[in-house]
């Protein structure tokens, strides 16, 4: 007759301890938390403060949707009015270009 053995399971791991911040008690931004600077161009629909790059994005898009500038057909297309003109360069991008060229007018 067998003998049952039984078998004895590792601990799980501990999980370490967070790292300590920086001396000033807050950790330095990643680069979307990083505020920059918006050109002329876009500082007309955005404001001329530096901001963060997801808050660029985030306010570019109540511009867009303010002014009802999606294609109606394809939601996915953006319909430049003039001051997006000057931001996109041409008349017409899609939501996936549009970061593209949101970053040609940030500068830290």
């Amino acid at each position: 007759m067998a003998t049952k053995t039984t078998e004895t399971k590792a601990a799980p791991k501990a999980k370490a301890a967070p790292k300590a911040k920086a001396e000033g008690g807050a950790a330095k931004p990643n680069a979307l938390q990083q505020p920059l600077k918006p050109s002329a161009e876009l500082g007309a629909i955005v404001g001329t403060s530096p901001l963060p790059r997801g808050e660029v994005v985030s306010k570019v898009w109540d511009y867009i949707k303010k002014h009802n500038l999606q294609n109606p057909a394809n939601k996915r297309e953006i319909l430049a009015d003039d001051k997006l003109k000057k931001v996109f360069g041409k008349d017409k991008c899609t939501m996936f270009e549009m970061n593209k060229h949101l970053a040609a007018h940030l500068k830290s």
